[in-house]
């Protein structure tokens, strides 16, 4: 249940992170939320205060938290709303993922993030989240590392680890929007919304194979070039990032049906859930995974995979989501 929470509750807030939207701060909240099953609270919890520059994301991501959370597991939990007296802006007070995002965590972590273990689990996890979303019938339009994150508190089940976060953005699917403008991050962009076509499931589907891929190198998509109008008419043209060599065959093939320019060759999430719990749950193709890691380990130690060696971030690839009006008419 999402609560008012008075500002006077909150104190220790500090900045961490700037977006296309707004700013998250990492605060405490000195009451804190109800725990689950027990009538008591806990007491000055770290949680993640959204800051909106738009009311229209702030109430767009309230009443889209009210439809998904449903199914609660894979999705950062809404505690509730309170208001900057000084700013007079309304900010969502939001479960802290103390783990950071999925890019933060591969940068830290990818020498040990295996082909035929935690790779899978963890897209697993994600599918299993976008499913949850899809599921109660809305898109969430920005998928990306950033809005993938990772909650490290040993008390949450290992299959609950990772959580979709920012519905600032989401809609339902039957929704006709009055405007075409486009928000997001330009790698993870289907290429027919580019075109004038609508979100839809299958332009998530789409920002999935990007986050399959951004798996397999542990850098963001298209880091090294500018994300600008040629960008999008490469994606437009049928341009991907390269796929690397450790990656197995089941694996790309699937990574490429989801980045398919055709969205009706896409698979559904619910497809590529079952896929990667296939792999995972039950071993299927484990042989080409097994291959797939000593291939991986051979790269690494040779110093062509991983972000430490290949990413070489432009200065213009931007990853926070924005409005692309102007970068699409150019």
């Amino acid at each position: 249940m999402i609560e008012w929470i008075p500002y006077s509750q909150i104190k220790d807030k500090e900045e961490i992170a700037r977006g296309g939207f707004g700013t998250i701060y990492r605060a405490i909240w000195k009451d804190g939320p109800m725990r689950d099953r027990i009538s008591s609270r806990k007491e000055n919890e770290i949680v993640a205060i959204k800051g909106f520059e738009d009311s229209d994301h702030f109430l767009n991501e309230i009443k889209s938290s009210r439809y998904c959370y449903k199914f609660k597991h894979h999705l950062i939990r809404h505690y509730g709303f309170t208001k900057d007296p000084i700013s007079e802006t309304y900010m969502l007070v939001m479960k802290y993922a103390s783990g950071g995002d999925l890019h933060f965590y591969l940068k830290n972590n990818f020498t040990d993030i295996t082909w035929n273990k935690e790779k899978l689990y963890i897209l697993w996890q994600i599918s299993e989240g976008l499913e949850n979303i899809h599921n109660s019938n809305f898109i969430h339009r920005d998928i990306h590392s950033g809005n993938i994150l990772f909650d490290s508190n040993m008390s949450v089940a290992a299959r609950y680890r990772w959580k979709i976060g920012d519905l600032g953005l989401s809609q339902p699917a039957n929704t006709i929007l009055l405007n075409n403008e486009i928000y997001g991050v330009i790698p993870y962009i289907a290429p027919e919304i580019f075109q004038g076509f609508a979100f839809s499931k299958e332009s998530d589907v789409y920002s999935m194979g990007m986050i399959m891929w951004e798996l397999t190198t542990g850098c963001k998509p298209f880091a090294n070039i500018g994300h600008d109008h040629a960008l999008i008419y490469q994606i437009i043209d049928g341009t991907r990032p390269a796929i690397t060599e450790d990656t197995p065959e089941c694996y790309a093939n699937l990574m490429k049906r989801c980045w398919d320019a055709d969205p009706k060759k896409r698979p559904s999430i619910k497809e590529v859930r079952e896929i990667l719990g296939g792999w995972y749950f039950r071993n299927r193709n484990i042989g080409q995974f097994n291959e797939a890691e000593l291939k991986r380990t051979e790269l690494i130690k040779s110093k062509k995979l991983g972000p430490k060696f290949i990413e070489n971030r432009h200065s213009e690839a931007i990853y926070t989501s924005r409005s692309l009006q102007g970068t699409i008419g150019k």
